[in-house]
């Protein structure tokens, strides 16, 4: 059974940062192109982020870019979200994606995936 799980999660101050975590077990991590998804209570799902699943391309929202930073280790089978300057309203769970050699535009949609995570909760406070 494949399975994503998420780590790197915590309490934070705005301005701070943090990185997580995305460990991949049973999967042929590098025919995976992986994305990060966050949902904040009372929302909707959000794209935040993806890395083809050769490492050569991203992908980021609008509201993240410059700030977070999306890489992946083939060989751990792990993919990585550096937050830098965060924000309160990056508070959210957030959740990895994995889907089969999709590239990292098809990686924006918020469903559809083959395969999710559990998720991790970031709080940014004020």
């Amino acid at each position: 059974q494949v399975q994503l799980v998420e780590s790197g999660g915590g309490l934070v101050q705005a301005g701070g940062s943090l990185r997580l975590s995305c460990a991949a077990s049973r999967l042929t991590f590098s025919n995976y192109a992986m994305g990060w998804f966050r949902q904040a209570p009372g929302k909707e799902r959000e794209f935040v982020t993806a890395i083809s699943w050769s490492g050569g391309n991203t992908y980021y929202a609008d509201s993240v870019k410059g700030r977070f930073t999306i890489s992946r280790d083939n060989a751990k089978k792990t993919v990585y979200l550096q937050m830098n300057s965060l924000k309160p309203e990056d508070t959210a769970v957030y959740y990895c994606a994995a889907d089969f050699r999709a590239t990292v535009q098809a990686m924006g949609a918020c469903i559809g995936h083959d395969y999710w995570g559990q998720g991790t909760q970031v709080t940014v406070s004020s």
